[in-house]
């Protein structure tokens, strides 16, 4: 009896055929776009088809990240993919993973296929990236001598600052001859000394634009000493000289904002500066003397002459001090003096010569109090209130006139 498969072996096996094929699991398929649809779920299903026949493709919207465009009707794309089957329907499928636009698609997988080996080279590195001098003087522009690009760079240059110096290398910048003259053009201008560079054109297509996808276009970039700010096409225009450049502009306008300074704006910051810094002078200058200021007070307050001058007024006050205290124990011996005299004035002697009382003395000094200090013959002085007498003892008598006396 003949072998009966059904419907779902049948779709199986086919699947598996399609499965082993190993072209079918990663194939280019070039045609016009029809029966576009971007569904809800953001699958886009359409089909592709050209003068002999159609074919069903889906994209999932996990795979729409590398898809740059909207897709549309009549569009001429090269779709890459794996073409299978769906086994509920029977029907086969290409399950597009890229999307490319027909006409750029060799490019295109040119275009990535340079920049992957470059960037596994370490060409795009940052730690190459070399800074973009701030106060360019001499700049270097390597384009084509004529078109838009050059006159939006110099009107901007101008502009922005007309003592800055533009050095043109009128480059081919499209066409087979255009790599080796844009190279040419690098190291032409590198001689020159110049202090940044800007290589660059108007937009286009990416065939237009293509000559700055070459490799040593991209090797001259890297190994230019001076620093380069590439400035290709549009601001959505990307090329590998952009990734090798040390700086990337959007356009050649934006190129020469970055290269040229702008001189009324240094100015006025200069003038902005030289201001804060005559004003900072001024006030560093009023706090120093302040301190200056402080430091005269006080050293006025500790010179020696100072202190000489309070130490002279402290002896002075004190010699005042000592003066009045003499004054006035003066004044109290003065008075005790006094008292005393008062109180001596009774048993004076004066007070008794003047009462008729004499002092009697021998001719030695010695007060005579008694006959017998003396003998007949002696010399006497008699000092009574007027003077003194001399006598001579002729008698003694022997009595008690006055009490007892002491012999």
């Amino acid at each position: 009896m003949r072998n009966v498969y059904s419907v779902k072996q049948v779709n199986a096996y086919i699947k598996n055929m399609f499965t082993q094929d190993f072209m079918l699991n990663r194939i280019y398929v070039k045609g016009e776009v029809s029966n576009c649809k971007y569904h809800t779920s953001g699958h886009i299903y359409f089909s592709l088809k050209d003068e002999s026949g159609t074919i069903a493709c889906i994209m999932f919207a996990g795979q729409r990240a590398g898809l740059a465009f909207r897709m549309q009707e009549g569009q001429r794309v090269i779709v890459l993919g794996n073409i299978t089957t769906y086994e509920r329907d029977g029907k086969y499928q290409l399950y597009a993973k890229e999307v490319i636009l027909d006409g750029a698609g060799l490019l295109y997988e040119r275009f990535e296929a340079l920049k992957k080996e470059l960037e596994e080279m370490g060409m795009f590195a940052e730690e190459y990236k070399r800074l973009i001098p701030r106060f360019a003087k001499r700049i270097g522009v390597v384009t084509a001598p004529t078109g838009a690009a050059v006159r939006d760079i110099m009107n901007i240059a101008s502009r922005r600052n007309p003592y800055v110096q533009l050095i043109l290398y009128p480059a081919l910048v499209q066409g087979k001859e255009a790599p080796a003259s844009i190279v040419e053009g690098i190291r032409m201008l590198e001689s020159k000394n110049v202090d940044v560079m800007i290589v660059g054109r108007g937009g286009g297509s990416i065939e237009d634009l293509w000559a700055f996808n070459e490799e040593i276009v991209a090797r001259a970039i890297f190994e230019c000493s001076v620093p380069v700010i590439s400035a290709v096409g549009h601001e959505t225009d990307t090329t590998i000289a952009d990734y090798v450049a040390d700086l990337r502009a959007p356009t050649p306008s934006a190129a020469a904002e970055l290269a040229v300074f702008e001189y009324r704006a240094l100015e006025e910051a200069v003038y902005a500066y030289d201001m804060q810094l005559k004003k900072s002078f001024v006030r560093s200058l009023e706090r120093q003397r302040a301190r200056l200021s402080g430091y005269e007070t006080r050293m006025k307050y500790l010179h020696p002459g100072n202190k000489l001058a309070q130490q002279k007024q402290l002896a002075i006050e004190l010699e005042e001090q000592i003066r009045e205290k003499m004054r006035q124990k003066l004044i109290r011996a003065r008075h005790e003096l006094a008292v005393r005299i008062e109180s001596m004035k009774g048993v004076s002697p004066v007070r008794r010569l003047n009462q008729g009382f004499s002092y009697v003395t021998d001719q030695e000094g010695h007060a005579v109090k008694s006959i017998a200090r003396v003998k007949v013959g002696d010399l006497l002085d008699i000092c009574v209130t007027d003077g003194m007498v001399k006598a001579k003892v002729v008698d003694t008598m022997k009595g008690e006139l006055y009490g007892d006396t002491d012999a």
